[in-house]
């Protein structure tokens, strides 16, 4: 990334720090990485890398160190002469979840030519990883870059999910301002006020995006006014309450200034970049100081360091690890650290001990598990792991259930084989007070089925504060403060209040006194009673205590949970039961029909367990099972 190089002669843009990194020179397509997906750009031949300095503009920055030191550094700048950089942008897209960002940034790519003319693109060319283009979501930060008028701009993506909310935090210290972009109709979300009030800390400008203009009910006014009142509520200076807005429609690769004027390609958008985001500074002759802020591995390459150099010649041979500072040895000072937000979710991972253990994984041992949790603190920063009660149980905490169970997720591709608990809040005690997680949550409903959906958020302790109707789609907005605790299995629930058309959305706000107890599930388990292969016989009598998760033929261990009871408490079934054979002969043969079986996903299985509840997770088979240690007696 061009924020991380700087120049002699000749412009050499490279991600790597490795002196032994190759290029691609049999194409005139200059294979370029952004974390797992290659785009091209125009080839440049292999030069020798020489590291200059940049500076960031960070007038709001404190740094943790002393009031002396700080007053050396403030003594020492002044002494220097820094030069900006007209040529260059570093910009980060933030945004809430499904509010454009990466198709935007598709548009922009397109139209400032970096693929050729006759080559294919995929989609949400950013969404390179695997689980971001199935789910649909940006899970990881990544960076690439486009040429607009001879002024090259730096882009970093960013996830839009709260949960993923430490890549944001990372990303922000390497950049000089953020495109905040904004759904023309839903207008500033939970995430939006996440990821603008971080970029408000670090002093950085904003561009305000309102993207899917296009919409029938967009209304760009509510919106500009509520972004406003947004700035003003997180103490925005008044330059950064003057924001430039920008209407566009990144599906469609249009902006304009007025929302009834959009020109025919994205150039408002490129200008308005270049016009209200500085360019960097640069510190030629300043001591060595690069903060890195993502490391990744490629398997010719080896490991790649990706950062900001803010001063100083970066030399070969350096180890480096997220969050610390490259610095001289003599001279060198550290810059500020990534802070991220606490954890508020935490989940014990543990071997795998069911029956079944060793059939479908590669990696089942203790050691493994340890190695590979501990492996994802090298670039998770958000998630903290924790040795547990026994030397086969981990504790991994995170910023929600989502950003564990992607862990969980890539962990199962890769091949291992473990167990998982339920999710469990993390608890605060101030002043003898036991203090829990809120969370702000925001529902869009449709009106017919605002009633069910209120009346299951009051059970799980969540106060309103906030309703109000979107446009004209007849869909209300509902906002609640509500425990962490009753965020567990909510998702599942409200879908089922709402026939699958709500869309639930939910983002940390502060720690409160303890509300009391919430019940997130009336019904038990089906449990098998038996080790055995699954019978047509015994589940149509199965199917009548409840809706079943295996169809016949399929392998059960005793303590596997089969099925969700129709009633309170846990009951154990023999599912394995053949007809017995007998010297009658029947005139006809009896038919036997079953019910489809529930088909739950890993999200859906980690929402659904309780206490004394574990979900096996391995290569190819997902399984909820009772936990040995903790199980309740059946009826």
């Amino acid at each position: 990334m061009e924020m991380a190089v700087g120049f002699h002669r000749t412009l050499t843009p490279s991600f790597s720090v490795n002196p032994n990194s190759r290029r691609l020179s049999s194409s005139p397509i200059l294979a370029k990485r952004i974390l797992g997906q290659t785009l091209s750009s125009p080839a440049i031949t292999k030069l020798p890398l020489t590291f200059r300095p940049l500076t960031s503009v960070r007038s709001s920055i404190k740094c943790s160190v002393s009031e002396a030191t700080e007053t050396q550094l403030e003594i020492a700048d002044k002494k220097r002469q820094l030069m900006r950089r007209r040529d260059i942008r570093n910009i980060a897209i933030v945004a809430h979840v499904d509010h454009g960002k990466t198709t935007l940034v598709d548009a922009m790519l397109k139209q400032a030519k970096v693929f050729r003319a006759n080559q294919f693109v995929q989609e949400r060319i950013m969404d390179s990883n695997d689980l971001e283009r199935e789910r649909g979501i940006t899970i990881l930060s990544k960076n690439t870059s486009i040429t607009y008028k001879d002024t090259k701009i730096n882009i970093i993506d960013t996830p839009g999910h709260s949960d993923f909310g430490g890549e944001v935090e990372r990303v922000l210290n390497m950049v000089e301002g953020v495109l905040l972009v904004v759904d023309s109709v839903e207008g500033p979300m939970p995430q939006t006020r996440f990821v603008l009030k971080k970029a408000l800390e670090f002093g950085h400008a904003v561009v305000v995006v309102v993207n899917k203009i296009d919409r029938p009910s967009a209304r760009p006014d509510f919106v500009i006014n509520s972004t406003f009142e947004l700035f003003i509520e997180l103490n925005a200076t008044d330059e950064q309450c003057d924001f430039q807005v920008i209407y566009a429609s990144g599906i469609k690769g249009k902006a304009g200034l007025s929302p009834e004027n959009l020109a025919e390609d994205l150039g408002p958008l490129f200008e308005a970049i270049i016009r209200c985001i500085p360019g960097p500074r640069i510190d030629k002759d300043g001591a060595l100081q690069m903060l890195v802020t993502n490391i990744e591995y490629d398997e010719h390459k080896g490991r790649i360091a990706i950062g900001r150099l803010h001063a100083g010649v970066l030399q070969r041979g350096m180890d480096v690890r997220i969050g610390e500072t490259i610095a001289d040895k003599i001279s060198g000072r550290p810059l500020p650290a990534i802070r991220v937000e606490e954890p508020t979710v935490r989940m014990a991972f543990s071997i795998n001990t069911s029956p079944f253990v060793g059939r479908e994984g590669k990696y089942v041992t203790s050691r493994n598990l340890r190695d590979r949790l501990y492996r994802e603190l090298e670039r998770n920063l958000a998630m903290k792991v924790e040795d547990g009660e026994t030397a086969d149980t981990f504790i991994v905490s995170g910023r929600g259930t989502l950003h564990i169970t992607i862990l969980i997720e890539n962990m199962r591709r890769e091949g291992y084989e473990f167990m998982v608990g339920p999710p469990k809040v993390i608890n605060k005690r101030v002043d003898d007070k036991l203090l829990e997680p809120f969370e702000i949550a925001t529902v869009e409903v449709p009106e017919v089925y605002m009633g069910p959906v209120v009346e299951l958020l009051g059970k799980r302790r969540g106060q309103m504060f906030d309703m109000q109707g979107l446009g004209a789609e007849g869909t209300t907005l509902l906002k609640y403060k509500i425990p962490t605790r009753g965020l567990l299995g909510l998702r599942n629930a409200i879908l089922t209040a709402s026939r699958g058309t709500a869309v639930l959305n939910t983002i940390f706000d502060s720690y409160g006194p303890w509300a009391g107890d919430i019940t997130t599930r009336d019904q038990g388990s089906l449990v098998a009673f038996e080790d055995g292969t699954t019978t047509s016989y015994a589940l149509s009598s199965s199917q009548e205590r409840g809706q079943l998760f295996v169809g016949p033929g399929s392998d059960v261990y005793k303590g596997q949970i089969v099925g969700i009871h129709q009633r309170p408490g846990d009951l154990s079934l023999n599912v394995c039961k053949k007809k017995a054979a007998t010297n009658i002969r029947s005139n006809k043969e009896q038919t036997v029909i079953l019910d489809t079986p529930l088909v739950y996903s890993l999200d859906d299985c980690i929402e659904y367990i309780q206490e004394d509840e574990m979900v096996e997770v391995t290569p190819s088979s997902i399984r909820m099972c009772k936990n040995p240690k903790l199980a309740k007696k059946t009826r």
